[in-house]
């Protein structure tokens, strides 16, 4: 007898359709579901026989592990106590989103110990766990639902396409499942990429949805500097910022991002395409730095997620950012060690510009003295034949 199916598109209730999945993931049934990527075989990782079934299903051995989804990039810390800055930034960037880390899962404390020893088997026999958070609100209303994680593995038997709609799960599996949940055809068509977290590398072990050159960008080091309308203090600080790292790395400001360093600024009211005042401009260029182009932008929910370090200006402007992004709190600071504030030149002569260059510029080398430069990470391709790239499926 075929799966039975659940289509979410045209289902009356979509929550009712939420919760027979659940239900039947807590039952130990396998279910076919949508995410962004592709379609997925899933199961409750806290029941070993129908982990079993699936292992069996897809014909897996322990030398290519399953993953586990995940409902949050917070809940990484809890399978992986030790996550290092470097996955951090990766699972607050990437999650959710298309992208599979494969990290190191060998601490005492993880939640990783309370699966059966049989799962544990199929989803880190090696040290390492493979751990996704998917961008598809369906599955992601499933993961808040159900109890622990779930073992996801994508629709498909060996090297065969991937099944990018229900249909395509059905004229593979069949009655070797039971239940489909249907949303359309998969956003993007193509697996995650599969990227294995090492101290300063990241060895790409499958290419997928994430280009090796998003993938760099997503790893570098982002500093942003905050002030009111970022048109002054902040452009001058991003300036003066990108001149000293490059003088620390020994390269030209256009080549910091081939070193995987990035800064930006933003204002907490800024309007967006607003140009750095004039005295900004003159003070940066007699310092032989260009902010010409600059554009104002505000600072967005996007770019706090994004920062390893936020920089403000003021007092006020921290306590902004961290009354609206409570999360960023510990990523945020104010650029004046003593906890002074930075005044707005805007409206005053060019002295006044001077002195707020000057003392931004006097607590710089204090924060460029906090980037660990060599941990910021190179990228390595891997030979998917001689890894476990094949271990996350989707």
């Amino acid at each position: 007898m075929a799966a039975a199916s659940i289509n979410l598109q045209t289902t009356d209730d979509p929550r009712d359709a939420i919760h027979r999945t659940v239900q039947a993931l807590a039952e130990g049934k396998l279910v076919a579901v949508p995410s962004e990527t592709v379609y997925g075989i899933a199961c409750s990782a806290l029941n070993e026989r129908a982990v079993a079934r699936l292992a069996e299903l897809k014909q897996r051995s322990s030398e290519h592990p399953f993953t586990l989804a995940i409902k949050s990039s917070d809940d990484a810390q809890d399978y992986v106590p030790t996550l290092s800055p470097l996955a951090q930034r990766l699972a607050r960037r990437c999650w959710p989103g298309p992208v599979t880390l494969v990290l190191d899962s060998t601490h005492a404390d993880s939640l990783l110990g309370q699966l059966p020893a049989s799962v544990r088997e199929a989803v880190i026999p090696n040290g390492s766990v493979g751990l996704r958070v998917p961008a598809h609100d369906a599955l992601l209303s499933i993961l808040r639902l159900t109890a622990g994680p779930l073992v996801l593995t994508s629709a498909n038997h060996g090297k065969q396409s991937d099944a990018v709609n229900a249909a395509d799960v059905a004229k593979l599996f069949g009655d070797e499942i039971d239940l489909i949940l249907d949303d359309g055809p998969s956003k993007f068509g193509q697996p995650s990429s599969v990227v294995r977290v090492g101290d300063s590398k990241l060895h790409l072990l499958r290419s997928g949805v994430i280009t090796d050159q998003v993938l760099k960008r997503l790893a570098s080091h982002l500093i942003v500097f905050v002030c009111t309308g970022n048109t002054c203090r902040s452009p001058m600080a991003e300036g003066l910022m990108r001149q000293r790292i490059a003088e620390r790395l020994n390269c030209s400001i256009n080549e910091l991002e081939d070193h995987n360093v990035m800064v930006m600024s933003a204002g907490i009211a800024a309007m967006s395409g607003g140009r750095a005042s004039a005295e900004s401009v003159q003070l940066m260029k007699e310092r032989g730095i260009d902010i010409e182009k600059h554009e104002s932008q505000p600072l967005s929910e996007r770019l706090v997620r994004f920062a390893d370090l936020i920089l403000t200006m003021t007092r006020g402007h921290r306590e902004a950012i961290i009354a609206q992004w409570p999360d960023a709190a510990a990523r945020t600071k104010v650029v004046c060690r003593d906890q002074s504030d930075v005044s707005d030149p805007i409206g005053g002569p060019i002295e006044r510009y001077r002195r707020c260059a000057e003392q931004i510029d006097s607590q710089l080398a204090n924060w460029i003295d906090e980037i660990d430069f060599a941990s910021i990470p190179s990228i390595v391709r891997c030979d998917e034949s001689k890894t476990e790239a094949n271990n996350s499926g989707k």
